[in-house]
């Protein structure tokens, strides 16, 4: 398989049809793991697809994919998370509708087939930002198994941005296990669809694809409408840019207090998965060994290419895997404290 993977993606004659996106090695949930460790679950996915397909394959990768769709909502780990996509040279992330807002009245996006500048601020008044493409609702995973999103796009018009008529890219997303849907329905109907857009005037295109349309006509990243995360406009209703952390936690402790709804937790694929709430007993061990890691592996200056430094990298990045929260209490998260326990042990004795 991997050898069918390295066709399509090495081979000049398949380049213009696949585009690989980044994402976290660990499966790693963006709102609740810690950022340090975030930034390396995000470098150890580059480091292993370019092992894999080597580095001029890994420079064509623009794109990012969080896991779960869970973009941060809390300021500075927003900010965080999009600083260090920047930095790993990401051009653009995937977002679901319902996790950003705009800023100017903190309702999801009037146009959310056209590309956004996904921009964050942290409690010092720095801020930085990202191009966000918006997945809708509207193309989840069983629908995308029978390629809504076709039939979607052939309904739009062309939007104005910028001075200038542009078509939107409707984005789909899948995960292909729920219901089996992607297994069963989606090669056939995939081949139906690839046949009905080919020549037509709702091609199928790749996200940097269309971006560099958008580029070649003289449209710039600036030109792009705003997005932040959702919630964010309250704090920033109540909230000075660069008053510092301590007086942020204050305003959204109150506003926590004011209404049961808002909450720092982040958004996902749908709003009703906390991947704070409720884990405890998961969170509590993965904060202290990610503690414990940069506290024996980091500061102590271990080489990240020594094998005992590997070897507890390895249990964190694995002892922050979603499933560990998402399928609820019991075995898994059984499973995610036993990962964690191992990591203690390897960062207290091997070390």
């Amino acid at each position: 398989m991997i050898d069918k993977l390295k066709t399509i993606t090495l081979d000049h004659n398949y380049r213009h049809c696949v585009e690989w996106l980044g994402c976290p090695w660990g499966h790693a949930v963006a709102p609740s793991t810690p950022i340090q460790d975030y930034r390396l679950h995000v470098l150890a996915w580059q480091h292993h697809f370019a092992a894999i397909f080597g580095l001029e394959a890994m420079s064509r990768v623009r794109g990012f994919s969080p896991s779960e769709m869970a973009l941060p909502n809390h300021p500075d780990v927003a900010y965080e998370f999009v600083k260090t996509l920047k930095d790993c040279g990401y051009q653009w992330v995937l977002v679901q509708e319902h996790t950003v807002e705009q800023p100017e009245n903190g309702r999801t996006s009037e146009r959310p087939h056209i590309p956004h500048r996904l921009t964050c601020t942290n409690s010092h008044g720095e801020t930085v930002s990202i191009i966000a493409i918006i997945k809708t609702q509207g193309s989840d995973t069983k629908l995308v198994a029978q390629m809504q999103p076709f039939y979607e796009a052939r309904g739009q018009s062309r939007w104005e941005l910028a001075g200038k008529t542009v078509p939107p890219l409707i984005t789909q997303i899948a995960d292909g296990e729920n219901g089996g849907v992607m297994m069963n329905e989606f090669p056939h109907k995939f081949f139906e669809v690839s046949n009905d857009s080919s020549g037509s005037d709702t091609p199928m295109m790749n996200v940097t694809e269309y971006l560099e349309h958008l580029f070649a006509m003289g449209i710039k990243e600036q030109d792009l409408p705003m997005s932040q995360p959702v919630m964010q406009k309250r704090i920033w209703d109540n909230f000075q840019a660069g008053d510092g952390p301590d007086k942020m936690e204050q305003i959204i402790e109150q506003l926590k207090k004011e209404d049961s709804q808002f909450h720092m937790d982040g958004g996902s694929w749908t709003n009703d998965i906390s991947w704070v709430k409720g884990y405890e007993n998961v969170l509590d061990p993965m904060e202290k060994v990610s503690s414990l890691f940069n506290e024996k592996a980091i500061k102590a200056g271990i080489p990240s290419n020594d094998h005992r430094y590997r070897n507890a990298l390895f249990h964190l990045m694995a002892s922050q895997t979603s499933c560990y929260r998402y399928w609820g209490q019991g075995l898994w998260t059984d499973y995610g404290q036993e990962i964690c326990r191992r990591a203690s042990d390897i960062l207290n004795y091997d070390l």
